[in-house]
């Protein structure tokens, strides 16, 4: 799936989190920092995905305006504000979503997917790659053997790897996928639930690329 993406957010290390991440995964992406801007720019994109907290409008009246304007692109509210006055004022706004910092980037993308999904076009429910199947309903990966129990980290790193086949992902983005933009560069969970991945549906599955990262077979 591919798709134009609006990220309208003014701190630059949420945005760049954001961006890299669905960049990743297809999307072309271009980030602003302003209620302004994205005014300006909202028409011309797939997806919206937008902040409250700007510098010059609020995100609510970004929305607003939008609407007012005619603009109908899908936007998904990304926003440190958690009530639910706030929420239900998002989505009764004219948003098509509304996820609260912090926030894991799988589920973030799971919802861009959704917005941007053609319709009558089924969500895949399964991923697969040779023997080996990720159920995305049940959270079970399957092998001829049975079923594998596995751990919400677990789950999300082999959901990465399935949806990525053959490509090398490096620890940097394994990490902001898994573990959310708040994660530590310095540290070796990564190998860590490699290593216990790999137990579990096969060390042969999961490749070490020597000085970059790791690569399913």
């Amino acid at each position: 799936m591919t798709g134009r993406i609006l990220i309208v957010e003014d701190e630059a290390r949420i945005a760049s989190f954001v961006e890299k991440g669905l960049r990743a995964n297809g999307f072309t992406t271009s980030v602003v920092a302003s209620g302004a801007d994205a005014l300006s720019w909202a028409a011309s994109f797939d997806l919206v995905v937008l902040d409250l907290g700007l510098p010059d409008l609020d995100g609510f009246s970004v929305l607003r305006a939008m609407r007012d304007q005619g603009v109908a692109t899908p936007v998904i509210i990304l926003t440190a504000r958690d009530s639910v006055h706030d929420t239900v004022a998002g989505l009764s706004g004219g948003a098509d979503d509304y996820m609260t910092k912090p926030f894991r980037f799988e589920e973030l993308l799971a919802r861009v997917r959704l917005r941007l999904r053609p319709p009558g076009v089924p969500e895949a429910t399964v991923l697969t790659s040779g023997s080996l199947s990720l159920d995305l309903r049940t959270r079970q990966a399957v092998l001829p053997s049975g079923s594998v129990d596995l751990t919400a980290r677990e789950f999300a790193l082999l959901e990465l790897f399935l949806r990525h086949p053959g490509q090398v992902l490096v620890r940097e983005q394994i990490l902001s996928h898994v573990w959310g933009y708040d994660f530590d560069p310095g540290s070796n969970v990564v190998d860590v639930y490699v290593r216990s991945l790999r137990r579990k549906i096969g060390a042969e599955r999961l490749e070490t690329v020597r000085g970059m990262g790791y690569r399913l077979s």
